[in-house]
């Protein structure tokens, strides 16, 4: 059941501005804190401009691909509610979680069976399991139906080169929450007109179920 949305690489003030402030914002807002080849990709001076706005109802998220030490530092005074990590331990991540007292949405790459099923070492760290393509940051997608039999006591959220015209509704059996990035940009750029769309149809078949 569809129960949130998730808008990620949020890189520029207005962007942020309009999706916070819309009737139907996204559960979550995902910033690109580390990771350099994504176009997305938020230098800290800026996050720390970006991150001043009220978030109202949403919850900001950093988007963080196996992150050192000087990275978490870095960030760690700001008002971050969930880190989504790449590339990591389960030990690592516990250790993350501890140190900096965050919630965690363990992001696991999918390419096949076995990749789905790691998600059982971190059960015990995961606030959120995301099932994401192994595009970082090229939009890939994955076969979603890898994920559809699995049975998670924890929200579930997906990505991968998910279109703002694709019909969502076929997401409602798989996940929770949908993570949508790329889809809502046109020539690389967020797209206010897509970003009103999506936001609009998550909150519609919210409404069915």
């Amino acid at each position: 059941m569809i129960k949130g949305s998730k808008i990620c690489g949020v890189s520029d003030l207005d962007t942020l501005n309009f999706i916070i402030n819309h009737p139907y914002p996204p559960q979550f807002i995902g910033f690109i804190c580390n990771y350099k080849k994504s176009s997305r990709y938020v230098e800290i001076e800026k996050l720390n401009k970006l991150l001043a706005l009220d978030k109202k109802k949403s919850n900001f998220v950093a988007v963080l691909v196996k992150p050192d030490e000087d990275i978490l530092e870095k960030i760690k005074h700001l008002p971050f509610d969930y880190y989504q990590i790449y590339d990591c331990s389960p030990e690592e991540i516990k250790i993350i979680k501890e140190r900096y007292n965050k919630k965690i949405i363990t992001a696991l790459t999918i390419r096949n069976e076995s990749d789905v099923q790691k998600y059982l070492l971190f059960s015990e760290i995961t606030d959120i399991y995301l099932f994401d393509s192994k595009g970082y940051e090229k939009s890939m997608t994955f076969d979603h139906k890898l994920i559809q039999n699995i049975k998670i006591n924890k929200p579930l959220m997906i990505a991968g080169n998910i279109q703002v015209n694709d019909n969502l509704e076929n997401y409602k059996k798989i996940a929770d929450i949908i993570d949508i990035s790329g889809g809502l940009e046109t020539s690389g750029i967020k797209d206010k007109s897509k970003i009103d769309i999506f936001l609009n149809k998550v909150e519609q078949i919210h409404n069915e179920t």
